[in-house]
């Protein structure tokens, strides 16, 4: 592969991994509320749905998936709904925590199995197919036709290294630093409520572009 590709490549992935959308947010909120082991394996559930995303659209298997309309907006439509419990979820504890303890309070939420919080970072991910159409679309923009399958899964490796990396190492990390968590909790229901909200907007967001 041209290094011109690979660099191209590897810097359109990490513009988009540092945008802020619901699996940055999922997994920035488990640092903050929870713990850095919470959040490490949501961002490795998203890592794990973006993997999928990666080695479907280099196999081809996503085109079909946005060509056959009914899948396509099945994913969409239960991906917002997801998106939409989870801000139900985040709004409705804002209350909850808010009259058992004192505002500036440093109460963790209940710690979950390494499992649940996968599962957190792999549906939210899943619950996206504009992923499967933003690998597809970079994908047949930089990498070259004649691109090798060897060459073709080191950049999926690649890709999915950096994504690793990001959601449950630097994330992880930064967001579940004791000041920052100490922040968190003195304005957990500002931070908890504006989050819910832009989980809610997202999901109609994703509900209503198609």
């Amino acid at each position: 592969m041209p290094w011109s590709s690979l660099i191209a490549l590897l810097t359109v992935w990490l513009l988009a991994l540092a945008s802020p959308g619901p699996d940055f947010l999922a997994v920035t909120h488990a640092a903050m509320a929870r713990s850095r082991r919470d959040a490490k394996w949501v961002g490795l559930g998203v890592t794990s749905a973006n993997t999928l995303w990666i080695f479907g659209s280099l196999a081809g298997v996503t085109v079909l998936l946005t060509r056959v309309q009914v899948v396509y907006e099945t994913i969409r439509i239960a991906g917002a709904l997801y998106l939409l419990y989870l801000s139900f979820q985040m709004l409705r504890s804002i209350r909850r925590r808010g009259e058992s303890v004192p505002a500036a309070a440093v109460v963790k939420a209940e710690p979950r199995s390494r499992a649940a919080a996968w599962r957190v970072g792999a549906l939210t991910n899943l619950g996206n197919p504009k992923v499967a159409v933003f690998f597809t679309s970079v994908f047949a923009a930089i990498l070259p036709a004649d691109l090798g399958w060897g060459q073709r899964i080191a950049a999926g490796l690649s890709l999915a290294v950096m994504a690793a990396a990001w959601f449950s190492v630097v994330l992880a990390r930064v967001f579940s630093l004791p000041k920052i968590a100490a922040g968190y909790h003195r304005a957990r229901r500002y931070i908890d409520g504006v989050t819910g909200v832009v989980l809610a907007g997202l999901a109609v967001r994703i509900g209503i572009e198609g």
